[in-house]
């Protein structure tokens, strides 16, 4: 069993944030894999399943991720390897994404919270959203919904993600990095 998380906050005032972009790929991928809703109130998020593939969306809200991932994790017996959390990144140009095992937080709330709850060495996959001028905007940035030239991109660079999101459970994760960006969409954040 394999668990993909996307990261956010539930109800329709987060649903455009860039802190959501990890709900959005998850949407992507139940879409395309016409996975079936199995929630339980116990999971504290939205739970998805085609065959032995596994999508969550937390509605515990970010800071609290971990209690959602832990309770399905957990429920499912499943092996932190095979745990893909997908999340925004301030530290990435938008556009930019990077896979990789394991790690620190970097002060994401959510990964804080998942870390804390079942440890570091899961698969993350890292979404660049831009990092504001300023760090006392940070919070406005994260909150704040994708500009009107990201828009311009969005789904594209959402459908590339999950595209190489969909490869991670039969390559390595090496071959998956090949994946990783499209300098059309990284263009945008410089």
């Amino acid at each position: 069993m394999i668990l993909f998380v996307g990261l956010g906050n539930p109800g329709n005032r987060y649903e455009n944030n860039r802190h959501n972009i990890g709900f959005k790929v998850v949407d992507a991928l139940v879409d395309h894999y016409e996975a079936q809703n199995i929630s339980k109130s116990t999971f504290h998020g939205e739970l998805f399943k085609s065959n032995e593939l596994l999508f969550l969306k937390p509605t515990t809200f970010m800071n609290l991720s971990g209690k959602s991932v832990q309770a399905v994790k957990n429920f499912y017996k499943i092996e932190l390897d095979s745990t893909i959390v997908i999340h925004d990144d301030l530290d990435l140009h938008f556009g930019a994404v990077r896979f990789k095992n394991g790690g620190g937080h970097g002060g994401h709330n959510g990964l804080r919270s998942i870390d804390s709850m079942i440890g570091k060495e899961y698969t993350r996959v890292r979404m660049g959203i831009g990092k504001p001028l300023h760090k006392s905007q940070v919070t406005e940035h994260v909150l704040g919904d994708f500009s009107a030239l990201e828009c311009e991109v969005l789904d594209r660079w959402i459908t590339h993600v999950a595209d190489a999101c969909r490869t991670i459970p039969h390559e390595r994760l090496e071959t998956v990095k090949s994946r990783e960006s499209l300098k059309s969409f990284e263009s945008l954040g410089t």
